[in-house]
């Protein structure tokens, strides 16, 4: 079986602009290793002719073939980072080949807020794929997308390697810089908080994932317990100074009247964490796997997070339960420096079963792509 999964390429593109850039390569690392994959290609559905340069130098070795010139080299096409032309899609399925649309995205947000928000959205033609593979953060919507689709919706693992981070990681060390919690070395015996200096990282471009329930988590904690608090800083909140909902907001924390406050832009998140911060702390809606949790994980760094899917890992607090995750971040403040070690532990233990070595993934994926091939080819719709 030969297989081909869709990247977006365009000028300026970085690995780290979003999670799924790479999640698309740990997809293709796990499909080349399976014994019924002969071959594994990324489909060109942007304008450059080469890869970002971090995913090149990571040595993955997928070829990048523009889509119709894939047509003869595939037998399965994946729609995943970049959207399939769907004349080209119903000519592969009218060659009997198949095609799957992996859903990575929050499905009824990104349909929803691009409509009501007049925001820039893509949606291509609902009938053009065999199944949709979904996330185990999105199962709540998968009878939305197969009314939607008109075909079958299968749960697939979520897949995660440190592969991008530790090359990240490494030029931050050729910087002169560490990437990694440090523990205080000698741990308080009083009780004295350690002084911390908190990063939010959500985008801010969705209300899935946004700086509001963090900074008012941050905020909270600071007036139980102003010395657990050195700094709080918000990224990716530049471009909404001048808003005045969000000046509101912000000017109304006692951290900002305390000048702990700091605005900032984009930043990666190893060299952010190497200078400026100790501790992230986040806020989801209906999007449970993110890539910066597993990030901050890895790291070793204190993650005060409403996440159910880890649950037992990290410092979780339930929903929008903000003097929760203000007693999250205190307790990390008194207390994780003597559980670090274990708390570092646990955190690689569950990174390692996201793997796309992991037996059990590749069991899952192995079993997903025999079923397609298996399947006789469906009539083609091409109402448009």
């Amino acid at each position: 079986m030969r297989i081909g999964i869709s990247v977006l390429t365009h000028e300026g593109q970085n690995i780290w602009e979003n999670g799924l850039g790479q999640n698309v390569f740990f997809l293709a690392q796990l499909l080349r290793a399976l014994p019924a994959v002969t071959d594994v290609i990324l489909l060109n559905c942007g304008d450059q002719s080469a890869l970002p340069l971090e995913a090149e130098q990571a040595a993955f070795g997928f070829p990048l073939v523009p889509m119709r010139a894939a047509t003869d080299r595939i037998d399965v096409a994946i729609e995943m980072g970049g959207g399939l032309d769907v004349e080209w899609v119903d000519y592969l399925r009218a060659l009997g080949k198949k095609v799957v649309f992996i859903c990575c995205g929050q499905p009824y947000v990104g349909l929803i807020e691009s409509t009501v928000f007049k925001k820039r959205g893509f949606f291509s033609r609902a009938q053009r794929c065999d199944e949709v593979w979904i996330l185990p953060k999105d199962r709540a919507l998968a009878p939305m997308l197969e009314a939607l689709h008109r075909c079958p919706v299968f749960e697939v693992p979520y897949l995660w390697d440190p592969v991008f981070l530790e090359r990240r990681a490494q030029v931050v060390k050729e910087a002169g810089l560490h990437f990694g919690y440090k523990p205080a070395e000698h741990v308080a015996e009083d009780s004295t908080p350690r002084a911390l200096r908190v990063a939010v990282f959500e985008p801010n471009i969705s209300v899935v994932k946004c700086f509001a329930i963090p900074a008012l988590v941050c905020d909270t904690a600071f007036r139980m317990e102003p010395a657990a608090i050195a700094r709080l800083n918000l990224l990716n909140t530049v471009q909404m100074s001048e808003q005045m909902t969000f000046t509101f907001l912000v000017r109304s924390l006692d951290l900002h009247k305390n000048e702990k406050v700091h605005l900032d832009s984009r930043h990666d998140f190893a060299g952010y964490m190497s200078q400026f911060a100790d501790v992230v702390v986040s806020h989801q809606w209906q999007n449970d796997q993110n890539f910066v949790y597993l990030d901050a994980l890895y790291g070793g760094y204190p993650l005060v997070h409403n996440s159910p899917w880890l649950k037992d890992i990290g410092y979780y607090y339930e929903g929008s339960d903000i003097p929760a995750g203000a007693k999250q971040l205190l307790r990390i403040a008194h207390e994780h420096d003597a559980d670090h070690t274990n708390y570092l532990r646990r955190s690689r233990d569950f990174i390692a079963t996201l793997s796309s070595l992991h037996a059990a993934n590749r069991e899952c994926y192995a079993r997903r792509v025999l079923q397609l091939s298996a399947k006789p080819a469906r009539a083609t719709a091409f109402a448009y």
